[in-house]
């Protein structure tokens, strides 16, 4: 993994000071890179029942429909608040500074499916578990919520608890 985290461009106090934020468009753009950890995701997915991916806006569209191509799955988007055409069911969770919503269509995701939900980064967890509870409302039950990156020392795991996680890579206070 050493080699697909040295892609990731860290990018320091952005968005506000203290941050340090990962950037993946540098691994995006670099394709054995971009090649390989879709590789990574597939082998680990392959043989699972899995019926839809479905990613978080936005970094987790680029993730999640290239890993539902691979797997010959559907792709379900989780957008903010305002984006989806169709009746959506709506969730509102808590940032560091702030709130925000997430939705989902309500004819996204039918009763029983397996759902694998994708999406680039955990750090609080905020988003990752308005997703979930956006996709347990419409029926679908969590297979495993995986990350690209996982910024371990802000504990957002930790809000998943209960739920299989996954991440390629860490970066530990770094």
């Amino acid at each position: 993994m050493e080699d697909l985290k040295s892609q990731i461009r860290t990018i320091p106090d952005w968005p506000k000071k203290g941050v340090m934020f990962r950037d993946i468009t540098t691994l995006l753009k670099h394709p054995q890179s971009f090649n390989k950890m879709i590789e990574l995701f597939y082998e680990r997915y392959k043989d699972r029942e899995i019926d839809l991916v479905a990613g978080i806006e936005s970094r987790g569209f680029i993730l999640g429909g290239a890993l539902a191509h691979r797997l010959n799955k559907g792709f379900v988007p989780i957008r903010k608040s305002g984006k989806l055409p169709a009746a959506t069911t709506k969730h509102e969770y808590y940032l560091e500074y702030g709130k925000d919503i997430l939705e989902i269509h309500n004819d996204a995701i039918m009763p029983g499916q397996s759902i694998l939900l994708v999406d680039d980064l955990i750090a609080t967890g905020g988003s990752s578990l308005a997703a979930i509870k956006l996709i347990e409302s419409l029926g679908g039950k969590i297979s495993e919520v995986a990350f690209i990156i996982d910024l371990p020392e802000l504990k957002g795991k930790e809000k998943l608890n209960g739920y299989n996680t996954f991440s390629l890579i860490q970066f530990e206070g770094e």
